[in-house]
């Protein structure tokens, strides 16, 4: 909202400066986001007015033009092709200066001779923006009330100081000029003047010459009209086009000049029609019809719908209500009679009919945040007003006003000591009905106050609010500054957040970087990923209302998103990719809710750089079951152990595994299935996982135990059997630390060999045994022992043979 100075001190009178002013208003809500101050980028530049226009004698596109410029006549050459004998001209006088440092000299054009120039609007260094179409091919032409002599920076208002407010959604009244210098009154102690509207009526009777019909009576409130007759078409006089183009409207002619300059003063929309093209002079307020058409004033024909409100006559829409008028009724140079319309529409009808259209306008939105109901009826007086002393014309005697829904009366309660304990201060009831009367609300009561809020604001609706006025006028900066006391206890950490916070250091730990992806995902994934009909991994929480058919379920598992973020990763060359994330996934259940455990997913893909001394590492299978079993013995999840899966269509059947916790599954591993890496568009050997991080933290033990290292030597053996190759190395383990017992200390799988000495379907599996006591040495005979056992039982359980 752009709000000259001249027209705000028009009502209030204004000591501060501008930068005074500025600082107060903000203080107080009205957040002034910068002061521009208007200078002419000209000079030696004034009004002529033309008095004769003759042809160049040599020149078929040049005009002589007789100009007074006051009180002497200047033979000025111009091509311009908008001059006319009468209109006023701005004119450089020799010697003037014009934007970019050019100098204006006497000039001779094919023979004769030019005293100055006519200059254009880009000439002058104007916003064109702002200026009629017919200007910018020409010259600009200056009010018809401008004197001849005067200083054309004068007559266009460009020594203008202009506060650009940022208003919030519930200060839409500050939209209009007389509601801020209402602020500053109330906020400089200033005399508010209102304008006086005192409209002269002619005998002719509004209610006989005019019908107005509220059809959609939910989407308009309030219809008021106004017939003005006999104007005359023509241009503003100074004062309104100068306020115009500061507040950064475009000036058209007095008649609908008068309606913007009304909706900027009042903050009401306005808008005019040409009587005379009324068909029965019938205002029907009503909802388009099903494949209704208009075309609006910017020359567009735009396809209506059955939820859009439209003014029309009695044959069809002439007005898009609250958004933009029709042609078919538009106020022309030969208009002599006009219907004003002041009304009240429904804020979020005008913003869904405005972004339908894609059409925006200073009235929609006014009328999208909120316009003043009662005020329908001053504003039409106003412009009444304005356009018959514009104009000449007559005002038809008598309002049409169709009231559907009038207001209610807003009284808010307010207690004082209630006041008083949110502000932290010691106001006393006088005080605060000062500063409330100060906002022209009527209060009564004395210990308890009954504030009557006028219609205007209508972001005053409960006790709040008030509390709120009252901080603002007493000074946000005058409010002591205290803590606010409090019950609350310190947050504690749960030991589920601290489950999830190791979890997630475990993983940074080893490496890999975390990613937080949508928790809302594509259905389509689930084909993506090969699953059959009645996998559990489809029967999904669905999105009622999705901003996309792309996320329009909630995950059943993090792997969808870790794909998309390797793939994308993958496409750009930002290689290796080792990415994990823990979060929840969603499961529908038996509750109206859905459940949601934690899982902890990890994915690697490529190879990891050479170094100086040696070789690029692939990340595979072994490389992520690693970090798996890593941050597993980390946060001490004990009897971990892996076997063959098959059950996962997206992994490769010959590289996926169950990871179990004892006989407790905790997830899954494996190398994503070559089909699923071709439908997320990524390279070969791309691994993940993913854990039950919350049964994870079931299977945890608690606390860390202490085991001090054994003082006394420990005996080393190596273990070489031969297999069956369906066997798998987890099973020769579990049998070695069972036949071991207590003295063997740990047992680690070194070498797996097949080849010409190894029988078919037969595998070589080689163990590192490491044997100890805690508390003495142990013998050769004591460890001899213990190999000679671990053998037989291997043997006996599994078949294995003693490799030679």
């Amino acid at each position: 909202m752009r709000v000259p100075l001249s027209w705000l001190q028009e009502y209030v009178d204004i000591t501060l400066t501008p930068e005074e002013l500025a600082d107060k208003l903000t203080l107080a809500g009205i957040a002034v986001e910068a002061i521009e101050r208007l200078q002419p980028e000209f000079k030696g530049v004034v009004t002529g007015l033309i008095k004769e226009i003759e042809p160049h004698p040599h020149a078929d596109h040049l005009l002589i033009c007789r100009v007074d410029v006051g009180g002497r006549i200047l033979s000025l050459v111009t091509g311009a092709p908008n001059v006319a004998v009468g209109c006023k001209v701005a004119v450089a006088l020799e010697g003037a200066r014009l934007p970019g440092g050019v100098e204006i000299r006497r000039a001779s054009f094919r023979g004769v001779e030019s005293a100055g120039m006519l200059c254009s609007a880009q000439e002058l260094g104007l916003d064109t923006s702002l200026i009629s179409p017919e200007e910018r091919e020409g010259i600009i032409l200056l009010p018809p009330d401008a004197l001849p002599g005067s200083d054309v920076s004068q007559v266009l208002g460009l020594h203008e100081t202009i506060l650009e407010l940022e208003l919030t959604p519930n200060r839409a009244d500050c939209l209009g000029i007389i509601n801020v210098a209402r602020e500053v009154a109330a906020l400089t102690g200033a005399y508010l003047r209102l304008p006086s509207v005192e409209v002269t009526e002619s005998e002719m009777r509004a209610a006989d010459l005019a019908e107005i019909e509220i059809e959609a009576t939910d989407l308009c409130g309030r219809y008021v009209a106004r017939i003005v007759g006999g104007v005359r078409i023509g241009p503003s006089p100074a004062w309104i086009q100068a306020r115009l183009r500061a507040a950064g409207m475009r000036p058209i002619n007095n008649i609908v000049d008068v309606t913007n300059y009304v909706m900027l003063e009042l903050n009401q929309p306005l808008h005019a029609f040409d009587y005379d093209l009324l068909q029965q002079h019938r205002i029907i307020v009503r909802r388009a019809a099903p494949g209704e058409k208009i075309v609006t004033l910017d020359g567009v024909e735009r396809d209506l719908d059955e939820e859009m409100l439209v003014i029309a006559d009695a044959g069809r829409a002439v007005a898009v209500a609250g958004v933009m008028g029709g042609l078919n009724t538009e106020v022309t140079s030969e208009t002599v009679n006009v219907l004003i319309e002041s009304a009240h529409f429904d804020g979020s009808s005008i913003r869904r009919t405005s972004r339908r259209l894609g059409l925006r306008s200073e009235a929609s939105l006014r009328f999208e945040r909120g316009v003043d109901i009662e005020g329908a009826a001053l504003a039409a007086d106003r412009a009444a007003q304005l356009m018959a002393q514009l104009s000449g014309g007559k005002v038809a005697r008598g309002r049409l006003d169709c009231y559907a829904c009038p207001r209610a009366k807003t009284v808010i309660t307010l207690r004082p000591e209630r006041l008083n304990e949110l502000l932290g201060t010691d106001l006393t009831p006088g005080t605060i009905r000062e500063y409330l009367e100060r906002l022209h609300l009527k209060v009564e009561g004395e210990r308890v106050l009954q504030v009557t809020v006028p219609s205007y604001r209508g972001d005053l609706t409960q006790e709040i609010d008030l509390v709120e006025e009252v901080a603002r006028l007493y000074g946000y900066d005058a409010i002591p500054v205290t803590l606010p006391g409090s019950n609350t206890a310190d947050e504690k950490e749960t030991p589920r957040r601290r489950w999830e916070e190791a979890g997630r250091e475990a993983a940074v730990a080893c490496g890999l970087s975390e990613v937080i992806t949508y928790s809302f995902i594509n259905p389509k994934v689930f084909d993506w990923l090969r699953l059959p009909p009645d996998h559990p991994w489809r029967r999904v929480v669905k999105l009622q209302n999705p901003l996309r058919e792309e996320q329009a379920v909630l995950r059943p598992s993090l792997l969808p998103g870790l794909l998309e973020v390797a793939a994308r990763n993958a496409n750009r060359k930002v290689l290796p990719v080792t990415i994990f994330e823990i979060g929840r996934v969603f499961k529908p259940g038996d509750a109206e809710l859905p459940e949601e455990p934690l899982c902890l997913s990890a994915l690697v893909l490529g190879e990891l750089p050479k170094g100086w001394d040696w070789p690029p590492q692939v990340l595979d299978f072994y490389y992520l079951k690693g970090i798996v079993e890593e941050i597993l013995e980390r946060l001490r999840v004990g009897n971990v152990r892996f076997e063959p899966a098959s059950e996962y269509p997206f992994l490769h059947p010959g590289r996926a595994a169950f990871v179990l916790s004892g006989d407790t599954p905790l997830g899954f591993l494996g190398e994503i299935y070559p089909d699923v890496a071709a439908a997320y568009d990524l390279p070969a050997r791309t691994c993940v996982f993913e854990l039950d991080w919350d049964l994870a933290g079931q299977k945890a033990e608690i606390g860390a135990t202490y085991r001090p290292l054994s003082r006394f030597p420990a005996v080393e053996r190596d273990l070489a059997v031969v297999v069956d190759e369906e066997i798998p190395s987890v099973a020769l383990e579990e049998v070695i630390c069972a036949a071991g017992g207590e003295i063997l200390s740990s047992c680690r799988l070194f070498d797996v060999y097949r080849g010409g000495q190894i029988p078919p379907n037969k595998k070589s599996m080689a163990y590192e045994l490491v044997f100890q006591h805690p508390d003495r040495t142990l013998t050769d005979q004591e460890v001899n022992a213990r190999y000679l056992a671990i053998q037989e039982t291997l043997e006996r359980k599994l078949g294995a043979v003693l490799r030679r």
